[in-house]
């Protein structure tokens, strides 16, 4: 897989750049946030995942971030963010990050939050779930309302709504939810859930995932 790394410290770019390349990925390198946005739109079908810096010039991840999910561009980013920011986390995830890691970290834990990543788009089953006149087709990463609405979904945004699909009918707490998205995470914080839940509830309508306070969500009739 081929990632694309966005980061303007050169030497935090070649230190991720050499290590990911040890680990067998092609690795693209990008340092402004202008050339990145149009940069992935031309190379969709070479670019598997992107590790996005949220602090670039002329152009900042975020705004580079928010640009490619409104052109429905659904590839899976890891966005990098202060250490002690919970606000860049959350505004990066409403923007549609599927996950985050804080600066400084180490090299071994990027590497695992990407192949995480890979395992999530790799990892799909039946090619449509149907549920509450939504159909998820996994193919295509999109949920679709069946009256010509159709959503793009992130990596993780799927992930969540296939669960909550195949579990129609069940109450799913915020742990199986963070379970079916996170395979490695140090810090498994039920708050992303709630983030996801709200961006889920946008794109599907906010009755079609029921919140049973203490216990989860449910999709579907119980």
């Amino acid at each position: 897989m081929n990632i694309l790394l966005v980061e303007d410290d050169p030497q935090l770019s070649r230190d991720i750049g050499r290590y990911l390349t040890g680990a067998g990925y092609g690795v693209e390198q990008l340092d402004r946030g202008d050339w990145a946005a149009r940069y992935l739109p031309d190379h969709l079908d070479v670019i598997g995942c992107v590790v996005l810096d949220l602090g670039l010039p002329y152009l900042s991840g975020l705004e580079v971030l928010t640009c490619w999910r409104s052109q429905g561009i659904t590839t899976p980013v890891l966005i990098l963010t202060a250490r002690n920011s919970w606000q860049e986390r959350v505004d990066g995830l409403n923007a549609g990050a599927d996950d985050y890691l804080g600066k400084p970290f180490q090299s071994e834990e990027l590497l695992a939050r990407l192949e995480a990543l890979r395992r999530r788009v790799e990892q799909r089953g039946q090619p449509r779930l149907v549920v509450d006149g939504l159909t998820l087709d996994e193919t295509k990463q999109q949920v679709s309302n069946g009256v010509g609405g159709c959503e793009s979904l992130t990596a993780t945004e799927f992930a969540m709504l296939r669960l909550l699909m195949q579990k129609a009918g069940q109450i799913v707490s915020k742990q199986q939810l963070l379970d079916a998205t996170y395979d490695w995470q140090e810090e498994k914080n039920e708050n992303l859930v709630e983030v996801y839940i709200r961006r889920l509830r946008k794109k599907i309508g906010q009755e079609r995932i029921r919140t049973f306070r203490g216990q989860g969500y449910l999709m579907g009739e119980r």
